[in-house]
């Protein structure tokens, strides 16, 4: 019998899941199971409306990882909690592993006015193209020099004001919380023992100047590749390597086409859960609050999360034979960064000292 990759059965997951026959939480055994628990919640919401007087609404959520991911598993907690704070009158329908898109089809869709995607997880960077310029600052490498430093940003008094840049600057989305997917390292087809062996390396970079300055700082050629093609252009040879954050490099297959994993740790996987205001507008008062609640409870909840479910998936990749090279003195890399810091800093030096200082 033919042995299928876990990416070839993540695609036919995917596939099944935009066909309707995979529930919101990740699938059912059946798609008449998955019908009647739709039916139920379906009904069960309606009657909880009908208690609290608050109108039945469902709402879209895109995440383009899978469920068993650090940002899956949040997203599968905030389900929850919003489903249960609302009194059952608001469903949260979830659509992982990039049912609806890479994150930037997402945005597009999103800052569009289109209304078939209401929530999203994002990098908390991914604003910038669509001129965020705080939210730019925490995808600076090097920047957070440890998970204490990145909660202690994110439970500070200066998070909401980076959250609520899209509002100020009149795009039609608006920040809900903060988490972290674990730090961001390269990984790449052919092994990798330091810096030097990244030298001409074509590397996948998102659409972002900040990744585009930083690869090209490594001596490396930044290469524009869907999140959802990178499997294959690793396969091809489109790319030689790309980045990610561990357990995000591990549940979409990756080991399988690029086994070499050099944990240099150049960003902390910041990410946001943002909500269109067509969305935020169909909510009452009191739905809204519970949204609001439901996202500081998944903030927490991230929290908790994150560190151990890394570790136990870096522990997993080792046993299964990933070729992981630690780097213990980042001096050269920090240095070899220092230059696109500086470009993405001018006019925001007093504001990104104030992350610094954070540590």
């Amino acid at each position: 019998m033919k042995k299928i990759s876990r990416r070839s059965f993540l695609a036919v997951s995917a596939a099944l899941g935009a066909a309707g026959v995979l529930t919101a939480c990740g699938g059912g055994s059946s798609s008449s199971t998955a019908a009647s628990t739709s039916t139920a919640s379906s009904a069960a919401a309606g009657d909880a409306s009908a208690a609290s007087g608050d109108p039945a609404v469902t709402l879209v959520y895109a995440e383009v990882n899978p469920l068993d991911t650090i940002v899956g598993q949040t997203a599968s907690y905030f389900k929850e909690q919003v489903e249960e704070l609302s009194g059952g009158s608001i469903t949260i329908d979830l659509q992982a592993s990039g049912v609806l898109g890479s994150e930037n089809d997402v945005l597009d869709n999103i800052l569009a006015g289109g209304d078939t995607i209401d929530l999203s997880r994002i990098s908390a960077f991914a604003l910038t193209s669509y001129g965020c310029q705080k939210s730019m600052l925490l995808s600076l490498p090097y920047t957070f020099v440890s998970r204490e430093h990145w909660w202690n940003f994110a439970n500070s008094d200066l998070a909401p004001d980076f959250l609520n840049e899209p509002q100020e600057l009149g795009l039609p989305v608006r920040g809900i919380f903060y988490g972290e997917e674990g730090f961001r390292h390269f990984f790449t087809v052919e092994p990798v023992a330091g810096i030097a062996d990244l030298a001409g390396m074509k590397l996948r970079v998102s659409n972002d100047p900040v990744m585009n300055g930083l690869v090209e700082g490594l001596g490396a050629t930044p290469t524009v590749v869907s999140f959802n093609e990178l499997y294959s252009a690793l396969q091809t040879g489109v790319v030689d390597g790309a980045e990610q954050p561990i357990a995000n490099y591990a549940s979409n297959a990756f080991p399988e086409v690029a086994n070499n994993l050099i944990l240099d740790g150049h960003t902390l996987g910041a990410v946001q859960v943002v909500i269109t205001d067509n969305a935020w507008n169909k909510l009452t008062a009191n739905q809204q609050e519970a949204v609001m609640e439901a996202g500081r409870l998944s903030q927490e909840f991230n929290a908790s999360l994150s560190e151990d479910e890394e570790n136990r998936v870096l522990e997993e990749l080792k046993a299964e034979g990933c070729n992981v090279v630690d780097v213990p003195d980042k001096t050269e890399w920090q240095e070899a960064c220092a230059q696109v810091i500086t470009d993405n800093t001018k006019g925001l030096e007093d504001l990104y000292q104030q992350l610094v200082d954070m540590a």
